[in-house]
């Protein structure tokens, strides 16, 4: 793709005070406004120390420059970077000095836009720069640069290497139908297929994990009045951040707290005890946790260990029956268990939903919790094979695999082939979209101008 015609320019660090600030150029004329403030061109690669100059020959500001000529530059473009004193002023009068020379500030996102539409990186590359600016741990960040050197990509590009081997197959049974041979009733089609959907399915599991790592994990805390719940969320967030009295129906709103498991973010929600209740404040409180308890990536529901043994015993259990046969995710969390002593034959050990004991007053059982919610999350101290993944593109993979599955069906219950080629197609086209092969303008650039400015 060729350049774009016009140049721009914008400061590439953080706005403030600093030891430096850097101006960043890309376009036709980096080299050319260059040589202007220098009074020289620079040497590609070469670390240049001297004056900028502005157009009345006045030393603006002493520092480095750059020159990295296109194609081999991040954008593609001639590139060119000024760094200066970390002074706000100066790289304000530096950088008006160059906007007089007809370059344009850039718009945020754009040295990235470029680089894509140059391509120098894909969509999913793209997105992980800004993934690995707002990391927010460790593994969050080793995470992006795993998609930032295309790892997450080459994934996506062997599924769509076998789907289109897959479609010409596909295509070629179609354009020959007279054949003797029915190519689409043989056995290896069907296998392929299956063989693709456990493939995708393997990228999944881990975008899944990448998308936790970015956004976080969404816990709810639920349960009965004083079962613990908040007890139990400040033993989480290593701190006391709600009220913890005797008196039930303390909570009576929901109360957001975000905290880290290993690296793994959590986002942390105790709810109001969940009862029949007259008071309209405490009606509105449980209305917000039923809300919470539907919108939450895993539930944890805390019962009182010394009033319940079975958590079909408590009065809940009616009201969360529906949830479990809808396959939300629950944990059945038997908190104040330095109350009660637990037999080895207890009856709760034959419900199917996990079951762990805790005491939030001792600390009792809270690693195993912990450990646990990493295992939901499908996370372990080790980032071997995680990479970031935005919601989008789980939504691309789903819709992908959906398309496949069809194909699979129809596949079984048909001769005719135009259906299995369909699907093929759109599970093809939703693939593509994560790399930005196949992605509409308007989806381009609600991506690039959530970037800031620079990148």
């Amino acid at each position: 793709m060729a350049a774009a015609a016009d140049t721009i320019c914008a400061v590439a660090t953080p706005s403030g005070r600093g030891g430096i600030s850097i101006i960043r150029l890309s376009g036709q004329q980096s080299v050319a406004v260059a040589e202007q403030l220098l009074g020289f061109k620079p040497s590609p690669r070469h670390a240049h120390y001297g004056p900028f100059h502005g157009h009345n020959g006045d030393v603006i500001d002493t520092g480095i420059t750059l020159y990295f000529p296109g194609p081999d530059s991040f954008t593609g473009e001639d590139v060119v970077e000024f760094q200066g004193h970390g002074g706000p002023f100066i790289m304000d009068i530096l950088l008006q000095e160059i906007l007089g020379l007809g370059l344009r500030l850039a718009r945020p996102g754009e040295f990235s836009e470029r680089a894509f539409l140059n391509d120098k990186i894909d969509l999913a590359q793209a997105e992980a720069i800004a993934d690995l600016i707002d990391s927010q741990s460790t593994q969050a960040a080793r995470f992006a640069m795993r998609s930032l050197q295309g790892e997450f990509s080459a994934r996506i590009n062997d599924l769509v290497e076998a789907m289109i081997e897959l479609r010409k197959y596909v295509e070629a049974a179609m354009d020959f139908p007279d054949e003797d041979v029915d190519f689409l009733a043989s056995v290896e089609v069907a296998e392929k297929l299956a063989d693709l959907v456990v493939q995708l399915e393997d990228v999944q599991a881990q975008a899944r994990q990448g998308r936790i790592m970015k956004e976080g994990l969404t816990v709810v805390i639920a349960g009965e009045p004083n079962a613990g719940k908040s007890s139990l969320l400040n033993v989480l967030a290593g701190q006391s951040r709600a009220i913890v009295t005797d008196v039930a129906g303390t909570t009576r709103d929901t109360l957001h707290e975000h905290i880290s498991i290993d690296g793994m973010p959590l986002h942390i929600i105790d709810t109001a005890g969940l009862h029949t209740s007259a008071d309209v404040v405490e009606q509105e409180g449980i209305r917000r946790a039923w809300q919470e308890i539907h919108n939450a990536d895993l539930v944890l529901l805390v019962i009182d260990s010394s009033r319940h043994n079975n958590i079909e015993t408590s009065a809940l259990w009616q009201d969360i029956t529906p949830l479990v046969e809808s396959g939300k995710p629950l944990f059945q969390v038997f908190n104040k268990t330095d109350l009660v002593t637990r037999s080895s034959d207890n009856p709760e050990n034959q419900n199917p939903l996990r079951i762990l004991h805790v005491s939030a007053k001792t600390g009792a059982g809270v690693t195993d919790l912990k450990q646990a919610l990493k295992e939901f999350a499908g996370l372990t101290t080790s980032v071997e094979g995680g990479f970031i993944a935005r919601r989008r593109h789980l939504d691309a993979l789903e819709k992908s695999r959906i398309n496949l599955v069809n194909a699979a069906a129809e596949l079984d219950n048909t001769t005719s082939g135009e259906l299995v080629a369909e699907e093929l197609k759109l599970a093809h086209q939703a693939l593509e979209s994560i790399t930005g092969r196949f992605s509409a303008d308007d989806l381009l650039g609600e991506i690039f101008t959530s970037f800031c400015i620079g990148k």
